[in-house]
């Protein structure tokens, strides 16, 4: 073990034992606001989904019926654990929970599912709940950075990356030492896992991926608290998660500006209900739609110019067979977005094998862009081009997709995008929504964190 390198982590370790609300500058505390209503609308849509149901019923199976800890849409209440790994599988199958670029990892479903279940369990405050999710967010989107494209292009860094977040949300809730906390991020790296295999014949496994990141860092972290230890070099050690899972590492992203780069602003919204890579395609071709008045009926071809991690994602999805697949079928997402000016939730369900969104889906086509896939993952570039049916060639581009930090959502478009999805998959009645909304928008400010829904 080099103690060089150890030395290293022990700021991220630091950071995340010891971050507090009242440390976190104002614009970041409104972001993280923001971020945990737009998780709550995508935990409310997931609710009904099919596998979402399995793994809600195999967590409570295995944990108590009764408990103070809420999976969110039900009348049900249990532990800890079991609450985090229902809200967790629930908040990743719409598809519309948020991102991070840089990272190419999406932090609320494994994030806010255990800190949400911790401080219900433990009666924590409004802001101790929220500074713990601040801090999951800004360890995962680092880790996430250091593991590199490299580790995307096999593993899905949600999966992996979002045990050591939620090992550091539920580490600061628990109020951890720092070395506890490098402990639990040994724990938590150990159990780092999620392969992309699945999407090639539309399993389930994404909301698996979540599910056992959630709790995974949970335990990681409870365990650390009574004294369990974990790899002391659970990054960059010769045998530890970039050794195994990445060959372009950079251990210097791990403590990149911590503490003055604030990383969770740098999260971005999804606008579509689809994979994000397909989002600046989709949002450069309804650019070249509406600037040049053109129906799906006048497309005869459309060529995508992405970087490689959409292609290393996307192109085994060739004839998607399910709704959950076609999301990651870039002609899909094009095919429906320019058939009703946005990819939805509704629009998915009724329309992924229409005649007329496949007809449209066969005519798109990816091809690698240098400028593209240099400024990926940092910059998400949509370049697109349409030859239409009278022979034109038309092209289009966006160097910020809608909800991405520089084309952000209000607090207003987000609100709204919470009540569709909770419309869309769950039962509860729309003022218990509203009045859940509005307490999320209000949480900070509460003594206690109780049920979202009462």
């Amino acid at each position: 073990m080099k103690q060089e390198t150890v030395a290293g982590i022990q700021p991220l370790t630091s950071f995340a034992a010891s971050l507090r609300w009242q440390d976190i500058p104002q614009e970041v505390q409104r972001k993280a606001e923001d971020l945990a209503v737009d998780w709550f609308g995508s935990v409310l849509a997931g609710q009904n989904a099919r596998p979402v149901r399995a793994l809600a019923s195999f967590a409570l199976s295995q944990g108590p019926r009764q408990g103070d800890c809420e999976v969110i849409g039900q009348r049900a209440g249990t532990s800890p654990m079991m609450a985090a790994m229902a809200n967790a599988a629930a908040s990743h199958v719409a598809e519309q929970d948020d991102v991070h670029n840089g990272s190419v990892f999406h932090p609320a479903a494994v994030v806010f599912p255990p800190a949400l279940a911790v401080a219900q369990s433990i009666g924590a405050s409004g802001e101790r709940f929220m500074a713990a999710c601040v801090a999951g967010y800004e360890v995962g989107i680092r880790v996430g950075e250091f593991m590199g494209r490299s580790h995307y292009r096999i593993f899905h860094t949600t999966g992996t990356v979002g045990t050591i977040a939620a090992a550091a949300a539920v580490g600061n809730l628990l109020e951890l030492t720092p070395q506890q906390m490098q402990h639990a991020f040994g724990s938590a790296g150990t159990q780092a896992a999620g392969l992309w295999e699945f999407l090639r014949t539309a399993a389930d496994s994404k909301q698996l991926h979540t599910a056992h990141a959630a709790s995974a860092g949970l335990a990681a972290a409870y365990l650390a608290r009574d004294g369990f230890t974990g790899a002391q070099d659970i990054f960059t050690g010769p045998q530890g998660m970039a050794a195994g899972m990445s060959t372009d590492a950079d251990a210097s992203r791990l403590t990149d500006g911590l503490g003055t780069r604030w990383a969770t602003p740098e999260t971005s919204f999804k606008w579509h209900a689809s994979c994000r890579h397909t989002h600046p395609a989709a949002d450069a071709l309804l650019q070249v739609l509406e600037r040049n008045q053109l129906t799906p009926a006048d497309i005869a071809r459309i060529t995508c110019h992405v970087h490689q991690g959409a292609i290393d994602v996307l192109g085994p999805v060739v004839s998607p067979a399910t709704v959950h697949q076609s999301k990651f079928s870039m002609g899909t997402v094009l095919a429906i977005a320019a058939r009703f000016g946005h990819a939805g939730l509704t629009e998915f369900d009724e329309q992924f094998l229409a005649p007329d969104t496949v007809a449209l889906r066969d005519k798109v086509h990816m091809v690698l862009d240098d400028e593209v896939d240099t400024a990926y993952p940092r910059r998400w570039i949509g370049k697109v081009t349409v030859v239409t049916t009278d022979g034109r060639t038309l092209h289009g581009r966006v160097d910020e997709p809608k909800g991405d930090p520089g084309n952000t959502l209000s607090r207003q478009e987000i609100t709204d995008k919470a009540l569709r999805l909770a419309a869309y998959g769950c039962d509860v009645p729309e003022e218990k929504v509203r009045a859940a909304v509005q307490g999320l928008w209000d949480i900070a400010k509460a003594r206690h964190v109780v049920r979202l829904i009462g």
